[in-house]
């Protein structure tokens, strides 16, 4: 009988564990305080426990998110809606679970020294980003809705990283940021900033959500299902007590430094907040902004390939009991 059961127990240790599934994650850009939630959740085990095996894969940009993510080279990945909309009339097919920024996180960067005062000053100055950056093919909407010609500025490929120095160089006129390293550009520029938000001068869609594959969504309903739901608790936490998730961000990248995480969060806590995340869910798409986002993109942008555009998002997985509580 001993035997039996020894051999019974061999058997249960050397057997594999339940396979996982993989989740290749692509961000749309570097880790920084915005990632927060992703890392926190991955260091508490909360993806372990439900079989995720979740990797954060530092991204470049929107753009190439979209395209990664519609292309199936990663399942899911972090996005501006905006390029994902662009992309769906590409043919990238992507949609949208949970939603991270209700804002806009968009903004405009120059300096006041060199005579530019807005957006209407820009014709024939040089904006300068990485080519794969989500604000360029956003850019005409923008401009169209503050009378200016979209084709009249002049875009430069720069490092993400070297944008800042670029611009105190002169060697480009404007640059473009998202609003949670707002700190960043004060704290280099002082006075001399200048700086328009997006959502303040007549642009505000919904920025980045994370965004899966749709055809590996059709397969791993269940999986996805799991993500959203401790992804969405991971940013309630986050909100709630925010050292601890920034601390995780920090201890899996160590080139940060916390307490400017901990600033870039209190940005994003911002770009979270609207009447739908505080009163429906945290992370909800609303039908009426969605549509609104989509005639903007199409107006303004243009779209290749007309869509429904409820194909390109869905809020069945979140739940509604977790909200936005600032």
């Amino acid at each position: 009988m001993r035997r039996i059961f020894l051999a019974a127990l061999g058997a249960a240790l050397a057997a594999p564990a339940t396979a996982q599934t993989k989740l290749d994650f692509i961000l749309n850009w570097v880790p920084g305080g915005d990632h927060a939630p992703y890392y926190y959740a991955k260091a508490q085990g909360w993806y372990a426990k439900e079989g995720l095996d979740v990797n954060l894969e530092p991204g470049k940009g929107s753009m190439l998110a979209v395209q990664k993510v519609g292309a199936g080279a990663n399942p899911i990945g972090l996005a501006d809606m905006g390029n994902v909309l662009i992309a769906k009339g590409k043919g990238a097919d992507t949609v949208g679970v949970f939603n991270v920024y209700a804002n806009s996180p968009q903004g405009l960067y120059w300096l006041k020294s060199s005579g530019i005062k807005g957006i209407k000053d820009f014709a024939g100055k040089k904006i300068g980003n990485p080519a794969a950056d989500g604000a360029r093919p956003m850019w005409p909407a923008l401009a169209k809705a503050n009378g200016v010609d979209p084709k009249s500025v002049i875009w430069v490929n720069v490092d993400a990283n070297a944008k800042l120095s670029a611009l105190k160089a002169k060697s480009i006129d404007v640059t473009t940021s998202f609003y949670n390293i707002h700190h960043i550009f004060q704290r280099e520029l002082g006075d001399d900033m200048g700086f328009v938000a997006w959502r303040d001068v007549g642009l505000n869609p919904y920025g980045n959500s994370v965004v899966v594959n749709a055809d590996f969504l059709a397969k791993n309903r269940p999986a996805i299902d799991k993500f959203v739901k401790v992804t969405q608790r991971a940013f309630a936490t986050c909100v709630a007590n925010p050292k601890p998730c920034v601390q995780a961000l920090v201890d899996a990248n160590g080139a940060l430094k916390f307490d400017n995480e901990m600033t870039n969060w209190s940005l994003v806590e911002v770009l979270m907040s609207d009447k739908s995340s505080r009163s429906v869910a945290l992370g909800i798409h609303d039908d009426a902004r969605m549509k609104a986002d989509y005639e903007l993109v199409r107006d303004y942008v243009g779209i290749d390939k007309p869509f429904d555009v409820k194909t390109v998002y869905t809020n069945e997985f979140l739940d509604r009991s977790v909200k936005m509580t600032k």
